[in-house]
């Protein structure tokens, strides 16, 4: 059970960040974003559905990936609470993109060393996704970093807004570090050095600071979650709840 609940944690991840990001289709600031935020978003999703089908198959009780994103409560989902932030404006919204994505992107690579052929086969097509997400968010980092008087500071707020939620990816929970122990997944905390590398070479070209953080917030891993989760998952569940078994 420590393997399933370890992927579960990471399929929550990327299908709660995939549903913020596509809150963005039809609302992005120009037309080639309005193309490229979907597309991004149909990244994590189409890693969730694998992570979520194979953690179905290790439970043996013949949850289908649907049941798993949709029939689960609030408390249920184990996701980091980074992912969960409102999209608030387009700085808050890359800046979490590039935090995850800076974070994902050695996991990846890792995890192509995994016990587990899924795992895996998960890891080879991801880990170029989110190289391509890096990328993309870092470059608007930088734009509106460095960019008007009025850019910059909706970054600088950003940073300070969302920098308390980081610490929590590099945690493992007691599952994730038996998935570990296991070879299964690559351990969280490898991934430090790699993420702050990225960010540093972001930061310095968009003229900003990574901030103090005295008090981390965490809790996500535990099931604590703030309301908004549960606004964004009765939108997400609700055509399933009431065609449950439905097929498309």
């Amino acid at each position: 059970m420590a393997v399933y609940n370890a992927l579960l944690e990471l399929a929550d991840d990327h299908l709660v960040l995939g549903h913020r990001i596509s809150e963005w289709c039809g609302h992005a600031p120009m037309l080639e974003e309005d193309l490229a935020m979907p597309n991004m978003a149909l990244d994590l999703i189409g890693t969730s559905r694998t992570l979520y089908e194979r953690a179905g198959q290790l439970e043996g009780k013949g949850q289908s990936e649907d049941d798993l994103a949709y029939l689960r409560g609030e408390r249920d989902y184990r996701n980091c609470l980074l992912v969960e932030r409102p999209n608030e404006d387009f700085a808050h919204t890359m800046l979490r993109q590039l935090y995850f994505a800076a974070f994902m992107h050695p996991y990846w690579i890792a995890a192509q060393q995994s016990s587990d052929e899924v795992v895996q086969g998960v890891a080879g097509k991801a880990q170029k996704e989110m190289a391509y997400h890096i990328r993309h968010a870092g470059e608007w980092v930088v734009r509106l970093g460095d960019g008007t008087e009025e850019s910059a500071a909706r970054m600088r707020d950003a940073v300070e807004a969302l920098s308390i939620y980081v610490d929590e990816m590099f945690d493992s929970s007691p599952a994730a570090q038996e998935a570990e122990a296991a070879g299964v997944l690559p351990s969280r905390a490898d991934m430090r050095a790699e993420w702050d590398k990225t960010i540093a070479q972001v930061f310095d070209e968009a003229l900003l600071a990574f901030p103090e953080v005295p008090f981390a917030q965490s809790g996500g891993r535990e099931g604590l979650h703030d309301e908004g989760l549960g606004h964004l998952l009765a939108e997400m569940q609700s055509v399933y709840r009431a065609h449950p078994g439905a097929r498309w």
